[in-house]
């Protein structure tokens, strides 16, 4: 199995940043898609941001231009750097990786215990 261990969350002032790493161990092949979800009290967990393994990267349209994602394979680790950050930005951050590689008893999709973040002054 892929263990996902978030780390940079925390208290911040609304204008702040942060930057949450998110790094993968255990029975790693290829780790094709790397992101970032959250989850904020009484609302549907959604996608933050994602990269994938050729580059490519996604964000939700409420932090774009914001946030930016970015991943060192080396490492097998995923950021999320996190600037103007506003009160509703405040939830939990998970990190989600998927294998779709190698054999099949690699292949699986991951996620981390999740950090909070929280945005107030």
């Amino acid at each position: 199995q892929v263990q996902l261990v978030e780390s940079g969350g925390g208290l911040v002032q609304p204008g702040g940043s942060l930057r949450l790493s998110c790094a993968a161990s255990g029975r790693i092949f290829s780790l094709n898609m790397m992101g970032w979800y959250r989850q904020a009290p009484g609302k549907q967990r959604e996608l933050v941001a994602r990269i994938f393994s050729g580059g490519g990267t996604n964000y939700a349209d409420s932090v774009k231009g914001r946030f930016t994602i970015s991943r060192d394979n080396a490492k097998n680790t995923v950021y999320l750097q996190m600037n103007s950050l506003k009160p509703e930005d405040t939830a939990v951050y998970y990190c989600n990786a998927d294998q779709i590689f190698g054999p099949s008893s690699y292949r699986g999709n991951y996620w981390g215990q999740g950090t909070q973040v929280t945005v107030s002054s």
